[in-house]
C-alpha cells in the first residue's frame, strides 16, 4: 500500500514533496504541544491530542517530528 494512502486512511492530511531520488510526506498537526512520534521496527507510532496512529513504513524511511510537523523521508 502506498504511504500517502495509508496516512489518509488514518485520517491524516498529507502533502508529498518530491526531491530527485527521494520523497517527503509531511503532516502538519497544527499548534499542539503533545504531538510525538516513535518508530518501532517498521512502524511509526504517532500520538497527537490523545489519538494514536500506527503507520507501516517503507524500508529505510526516516521519520521525525519538529514543531508538530511530521516528516517521513523515503527513497524512490
Amino acid at each position: 500500500m502506498r504511504l500517502k494512502q495509508t496516512l489518509r486512511e488514518q485520517g491524516l492530511e498529507t502533502r508529498r514533496v518530491d526531491y530527485g531520488g527521494r520523497a517527503e510526506y509531511v503532516v502538519d498537526f497544527g499548534s499542539r504541544d503533545d504531538a510525538s512520534v516513535d518508530v518501532v521496527g517498521e512502524t511509526a507510532i504517532i500520538v497527537a491530542d490523545d489519538t494514536q496512529y500506527e503507520v507501516e513504513l517503507p524500508a529505510g524511511a526516516q521519520v521525525f517530528m519538529n514543531n508538530d510537523v511530521l516528516t517521513i523521508k523515503v527513497k524512490k
